[in-house]
């Protein structure tokens, strides 16, 4: 991502647009921009998103265009949200952050942790804030971790941890993090309980003993994040990227196969159901297959796909061998 303050408006690349969930509207080509280099280019489309920035969201308009960059922040987007460009400390931050001062002179020993006591400098409006370390503490070996404190006391705790191999003593009244003021806390429920019980089919394990089976037990619930919790728990692998290598064959484009109106409503909650669950994302392309609903035993139905046309044109990594 790119800031540019001399950008009047926030850019977005046409094709990272496409691959986004936010709608996107596409705009007729009567508009454009002119870039840095004099050169003109047109304007796609438009689409409202949200923009993360360390622990806060902001959602702004961006327009989408072919750009170079993969993303260009422009000044409307910093005028909006108040923000700072120190270009000295190479680094931009809300005009909403505050800090916290150390309530008395601390000692912090080498390569250790500890929790001390800090005093915020937050106007009252604010009950809740995101506490981090200002980049010039960390710079001398000194973290901070980022914690969610209520501004109504008088003193927050502050948990610092000393990298060096030397002791750092922090000065009372001294900066030792930056505080953001919080907006909205939104309540998730947590993923496993403490109480939660393994299913009956891990529970009963005839074939081993009593012994054996609360080391199982155990064991199961330690690594408990490894199950799936419900039908929509799939889990996502993220180690490695998967590429379909077609070499310089044209795309092939298929249309979609008529479906009966009930299959095609079974479809539509299907292909519903998968995005909400994040498996497949919508996207705009020149290569499509057909999709093929299968029966399964139990009476459910198996979203397939047919590749087989982009199978007979996928060069393939290694040689199959021949067996007779």
């Amino acid at each position: 991502m790119l800031v540019d303050t001399g950008a009047n408006v926030t850019l977005l690349r046409t094709d990272l647009a496409q691959k986004l969930k936010e709608q996107l509207i596409y705009m007729a080509p009567n508009i454009s921009l002119k870039t840095a280099t004099g050169e003109k280019t047109e304007i796609r489309g438009k689409l409202d998103a949200s923009i993360e920035c360390g622990s806060r969201k902001f959602h702004h308009r961006i327009y989408v265009a072919d750009i170079t960059d993969s993303c260009i922040l422009g000044l409307d987007f910093l005028l909006k949200f108040n923000f700072i460009v120190d270009l000295e400390k190479n680094e931009i931050r809300t005009g909403e952050s505050f800090s916290a001062l150390a309530k008395k002179r601390t000692i912090i020993l080498s390569r250790s942790e500890c929790l001390i006591q800090g005093v915020p400098e937050v106007p009252g409006q604010f009950r809740y804030a995101v506490m981090d370390f200002p980049s010039q503490v960390s710079q001398k070996g000194i973290l901070v971790a980022a914690t969610l404190v209520d501004l109504e006391r008088e003193t927050i705790p502050v948990r610092i941890l000393n990298l060096n191999s030397k002791p750092k003593i922090l000065d009372k009244g001294a900066v030792i993090a930056t505080c953001e003021p919080v907006v909205d806390i939104i309540a998730r429920p947590r993923e496993f309980s403490g109480v939660q019980h393994l299913p009956s089919i891990l529970e009963n394990l005839e074939i081993l003993n009593e012994k054996q089976r609360r080391e199982v037990r155990k064991l199961l619930k330690e690594f408990q994040n490894l199950f799936s919790t419900c039908d929509a728990d799939v889990g996502r692998c993220n180690m490695t990227q998967h590429i379909i290598n077609t070499g310089d064959h044209p795309s092939i484009k298929q249309y979609p196969r008529r479906l009966p109106l009930a299959r095609k409503e079974e479809a539509d909650n299907l292909v519903k159901e998968m995005v909400d669950n994040g498996i497949i994302e919508e996207s705009s392309g020149p290569w499509t297959s057909p999709i093929v609903l299968v029966k399964k035993k139990d009476g459910s139905t198996r979203f397939c796909v047919d590749y087989r046309k982009l199978n007979e044109i996928t060069k393939k990594k290694t040689v199959i061998p021949y067996h007779e």
